[in-house]
C-alpha cells in the first residue's frame, strides 16, 4: 500500500488496487491469442462494472459445479480427489474457452476430507448427509447462540467464537468449550500450556493441522486451475467473499425462527450484535484486501429480500449497517458486488444511493426493468436467466431469454449477462447459448461506446 494512502482521492485508490488486474502483471501468457483475449475481457468487464459502454455485454456464465457434471463426475469424486477437480475445471475452461468472459475456479468445491476431519457439522455434502449424486451443499441453519447470550458476544467476540461457537458448530473442537477465557491476562510460568494437559485439548488440534495439511493438497490444485486460466488470458476475480452484518447473526448464529423472534423479543439487543459485527467486517475486509491486493468484494444477500422482513424491518435491521460497509469499502477504492439473492423489489429505491460505477447489483428474481430504471443509473446490474431454463430449457429458449434480458438491461452499458442462481446440472448446449446472445444481440454500436 502507498505511504501516501491517506491522500489519494477514491477513484485513485480504486485504479491503484485495480492496476495488476487491468495489466495482467505477472501473467505468462502461453500465446499472443491469450494475452489479446485478456485485455480484451478484462476492459469490457471493468467498464461494466464501472458503468460504462463495452464493446458488448460481458458474460458470466452461472457453471459454478458444472464443470465436474460436464466431466462426467459427480461432486462427491471432486470433493474427494482433487487432481479430478482440477481434470475437470480445466476441461471445462479449455472446451467453453470461446464462450466465456469470466472464468471461475474450483474453489467452492470445499475439501471434503478437510471437513471430515474436524466433522464440520454446519453443512451437509455429498456422501455425508446427502446421496453420493447430489450436486450440491445444503447449510444447516440452527440457533447456535441463545438469545441469553448476546452480552458474551457483543463483550469479546473472539472469546465468544473460539469457546462457544466453533466447539458447537466443528466436533472435533469441543473440547475448546473448556478452554481459559481469552480475555484474561496472566504472567504465570507456563500458564499458556496449562489448557494442553487435557489429551482432548491437544487432539483437537492436533485435528486442526491434519485439515491444513489436507487443505494445502487441496489448494494446491485451486491454484493449479487459477494458474492455467489466467495464462489462457481469462481474468481474476481479485477479491473476497463477505456477509451481510444482519446475515452473520441470522445465518450463522441465531437462525432464521431465532432472529425473527429476536426482531421482536429483544431488538436493542440484536442491534448492538449487529453494530459489533459491522465494524469487525469492515476491519476484517480491508486488512485481507489490503493484503492481497484485492479490488472488489461479493455479498450473497440472503436475509434481505422482499419476502422475508417488511420494508420497515428492513430499514431497521438490515440496510443500515449493510450500506456502512459498503460505503466504507467504496471509499478505500473497494468495489462491491451484491448477490440479492430472492426478490430485491421492495429495495430497488435503497439500494440505488451509491457513486456512479461502484456498486455492482446480480439479481436473482428482481424485475430487471424496474432494475434498470430505477438502480441502472448508477450502479452495474446483473442478472438474471432462471436456472430452471437452463437445466429443463431449450438452447433457443435460453438465447430468447437473453435476448429479451441484454434488450431490456443493456442500453447505456453497465450490464452483464449472468444467471440468477447457480445452474451446475445445466446443459452444456443451453450455456453454449449464452456467449450466442451476447455476441449477437449485445454488441454496442461505435457510435454508442
Amino acid at each position: 500500500m502507498q505511504s501516501n494512502w491517506s491522500q489519494l482521492t477514491r477513484d485513485q485508490k480504486r485504479e491503484h488496487r485495480m492496476k495488476n488486474w487491468v495489466e495482467g502483471t505477472g501473467i505468462a501468457f502461453r500465446d499472443v491469442k491469450a494475452e489479446r483475449l485478456y485485455k480484451e475481457r478484462v476492459t469490457r468487464h471493468k467498464k461494466a462494472l464501472m458503468c460504462e459502454i463495452p464493446d458488448r455485454v460481458p458474460v458470466q456464465l452461472p457453471s459454478a459445479n458444472f464443470p465436474a457434471y460436464y466431466a462426467g463426475y459427480t461432486m462427491k469424486r471432486v470433493m474427494n480427489d482433487y487432481e479430478a477437480m482440477e481434470r475437470a475445471w480445466i476441461k471445462f475452461m479449455e472446451d467453453f474457452y470461446e464462450d466465456m468472459d469470466i472464468f471461475r475456479g474450483p474453489g467452492e468445491v470445499h475439501p471434503a476430507p478437510a471437513m471430515e476431519i474436524i466433522d464440520y457439522q454446519q453443512l451437509k455434502w455429498p456422501g455425508h448427509g446427502l446421496g453420493d449424486n447430489v450436486n450440491a451443499y445444503q447449510f444447516v441453519e440452527e440457533a447456535i447462540m441463545g438469545a441469553d447470550e448476546y452480552d458474551a458476544l457483543i463483550k469479546d467476540p473472539s472469546d465468544f467464537s473460539f469457546r462457544f461457537f466453533v466447539p458447537r458448530t466443528v466436533g472435533a473442537l469441543k473440547p475448546l468449550q473448556n478452554f481459559p477465557p481469552l480475555n484474561t491476562l496472566s504472567f504465570l510460568f507456563l500458564t499458556i500450556a496449562y489448557p494442553f494437559e487435557d489429551p482432548n485439548v491437544r487432539a483437537a488440534f492436533q485435528s486442526l493441522i491434519k485439515a491444513g495439511e489436507e487443505l494445502e493438497k487441496w489448494r494446491k490444485h485451486v491454484r493449479a486451475v487459477e494458474r492455467v486460466s489466467r495464462e489462457a488470458g481469462f481474468p481474476s476475480s481479485f477479491g473476497g467473499l463477505a456477509i451481510a452484518p444482519f446475515d452473520v447473526i441470522a445465518d450463522f448464529l441465531r437462525g432464521t425462527k431465532g432472529v425473527i423472534l429476536d426482531m421482536y423479543r429483544c431488538p436493542d439487543k440484536l442491534m448492538e450484535a449487529v453494530e459489533m459485527v459491522t465494524e469487525f467486517t469492515i476491519k476484517k475486509i480491508l486488512s485481507t484486501l489490503n493484503a492481497t491486493g484485492g479490488f472488489n468484494v461479493s455479498f450473497p444477500l440472503h436475509k434481505g429480500d422482499d419476502t422475508f422482513m417488511s420494508r420497515k424491518q428492513f430499514e431497521k435491521f438490515y440496510w443500515p449497517s449493510l450500506k456502512k460497509v459498503m460505503d466504507a469499502l467504496i471509499e478505500e477504492g473497494i468495489s462491491v458486488r451484491m448477490v440479492a439473492e430472492g426478490r430485491y423489489s421492495q429495495r430497488l429505491d435503497y439500494i440505488k444511493d451509491f457513486p456512479r460505477g461502484w456498486a455492482t447489483w446480480q439479481f436473482d428474481q428482481t424485475d430487471m426493468a424496474n432494475a434498470k430504471r430505477i438502480v441502472g443509473g448508477t450502479c452495474c446490474i446483473a442478472g438474471n436467466v432462471p436456472a430452471s431454463v437452463l437445466i429443463t430449457g431449450t438452447a433457443k429458449e435460453v438465447k430468447e431469454c437473453c435476448r429479451k434480458l441484454i434488450e431490456t438491461c443493456a442500453p447505456g452499458g453497465g450490464y452483464i449477462l449472468t444467471g440468477g442462481a447457480a445452474a451446475t446440472e445445466a446443459k452444456a448446449e443451453n450455456l453454449r447459448a449464452f456467449m450466442e446472445a451476447a455476441r449477437e444481440f449485445g454488441v454496442y454500436r461505435q457510435s454508442e461506446i
